[in-house]
């Protein structure tokens, strides 16, 4: 199942994608139920943001490739980092260069979309608290996170957390196929089943630091060929069985 956060007739919801469009499930606020006719056809809405999350925890050098082109050590546990929920925007949005930056980097990631609220989550049940998964590139103003030496200014800036198309509820995430393109060339290409901390020991950890819930999501890391962008590029992402995420960059 597909699940959409979306924009129709001045208001916005949640709905299922169908083979024909969105079906509506309910407006915000969340008490407006929608009518169980209400399906919208291509052109008639727009996608935003899947969800919208209380925090964005991202996990870096996770790839163990993607380490070794900026020559560091794989970490012997999960590099945790926070980007402000404020930078999650949707599909086909704007990504806009910070003018006191003078290098964006994109890096294309599977997120974890939360679905119950997880604290101190085993391993083994970390599936029944997941409520799928979505494209995200966690954009970076690399100059800054140097400059800085820490990376909440770097990876928080609006704009710089592009989630989407929609939450895949039935994906598999052990071994999926990830490929970024930047103006139609492919930069980044490589596989889930070779992140260094897997998902379940993801959340497993991640909820043993902090709780979880419902709309939280999980960057969990990118794999080598991140590189810089400019204004007027187009990058797009897909992870196989999940969908494809594009935006523009001003």
């Amino acid at each position: 199942m597909r699940l959409a956060r979306f924009r129709a007739g001045g208001r916005s919801g949640y709905g299922v994608m169908e083979r024909d469009g969105v079906c509506a499930l309910s407006w915000e606020p969340y008490d407006q139920k929608a009518g169980p006719d209400e399906l919208f056809a291509a052109g008639e809405f727009e996608l935003l943001a899947p969800v919208l999350p209380s925090k964005v925890v991202a996990v870096g050098l996770n790839y163990s490739d993607h380490a070794g082109e900026f020559g560091l050590e794989i970490p012997p546990e999960p590099l945790l980092f926070l980007k402000a929920p404020s930078a999650v925007t949707g599909h086909r949005g704007a990504v806009v260069c910070p003018r006191r930056s003078r290098r964006v980097d994109y890096e294309a990631e599977l997120v974890v979309v939360i679905g119950r609220e997880a604290r101190s989550v085993a391993e083994a049940d970390a599936g029944y608290h997941i409520l799928g998964y979505c494209c995200g590139l966690d954009m970076t103003a690399r100059d800054l996170q140097l400059a800085d030496g820490q990376w909440a200014r770097a990876k928080s800036f609006d704009t710089f957390c592009p989630l989407g198309p929609w939450v895949e509820t039935e994906a598999d995430p052990s071994d999926l196929a990830i490929e970024l393109t930047l103006n139609g060339e492919v930069r980044q290409s490589s596989r889930t089943s070779r992140l260094i901390f897997g998902v379940p020991y993801l959340v497993s950890f991640i909820s043993s630091i902090m709780t979880l819930y419902p709309g939280d999501v999980i960057m969990t890391g990118t794999p080598s060929g991140v590189g810089e962008v400019t204004p007027g590029d187009e990058v797009e992402m897909k992870i196989e069985g999940i969908g494809a995420l594009a935006v523009t960059v001003e």
